[in-house]
């Protein structure tokens, strides 16, 4: 029976996760398989991956074949290593102990690697968080400077109003006071009109009275 190592889909739409699984080659790629042996996760960064070597390498022994996905995973978790490795100790090439040490040593500095770009990543998202922020703090400042600028403006035309209004009530006191002065001094001259209308009167009668005697004598 044909055997592949091959990944299985699971999870939610959008969210894919794997099973890595040996199955009948002939089997659906989602349907039964005879063993479970590990996991994949891309959804996170970098992808997460639980692998059974010893099962993976086993299963590599009996003539399964992974397919293209499958074999760059059992390459990266050094399956493949291990089973080449374990083909040199059984031709004799090296002893089990020089294997493992090679796997080891391998498996060291792989996880050296995933390390650093681990670290790598959250230095680039803490440099990302840091830009983001003084973007955000840049935009504020802008923000509170427009709003000042607004208000500001409210403030002169507020002000160029108050001193409209205070312009157009200094005219009409004006105009009030002017009218005023007109009319007091048409009264003056009324007045002083009244008083030499008076005057003559006055100085007309005791001539007329003069004359009346004068003819009754």
């Amino acid at each position: 029976m044909p055997v592949k190592i091959r990944l299985q889909r699971h999870g939610k739409k959008g969210k894919p996760f794997f099973w890595i699984v040996a199955a009948d080659a002939r089997s659906k790629r989602d349907g039964k398989y005879l063993e479970k042996i590990g996991t994949y996760n891309p959804n996170t960064n970098p992808a997460t991956i639980d692998l059974n070597i010893d099962s993976a390498v086993q299963w590599l022994h009996n003539g399964a074949q992974p397919t293209d996905t499958a074999k760059a995973i059992l390459s990266y978790k050094g399956a493949l290593l291990k089973h080449h490795l374990d083909g040199g100790v059984r031709k004799g090439a090296l002893t089990q102990e020089q294997a493992d040490a090679k796997l080891a040593t391998w498996l060291d500095a792989k996880s050296g690697k995933v390390d650093a770009k681990k670290d790598g990543l959250s230095k680039a998202q803490a440099d990302a968080k840091a830009k983001a922020f003084k973007a955000e703090q840049v935009a504020n400042e802008k923000r509170i400077a427009a709003i000042a600028d607004a208000l500001k403006a409210e403030e002169l035309v507020e002000a160029a109003g108050e001193e409209e209004v205070e312009v157009e009530a200094v005219a009409e006191l004006t105009e009030e006071v002017a009218v005023e002065e007109v009319v007091e001094a048409a009264e003056e001259v009324a007045a002083e009109e009244v008083i030499e209308a008076v005057a003559e009167v006055t100085e007309e009668a005791p001539a007329a009275e003069e004359n009346n005697e004068e003819k009754e004598a």
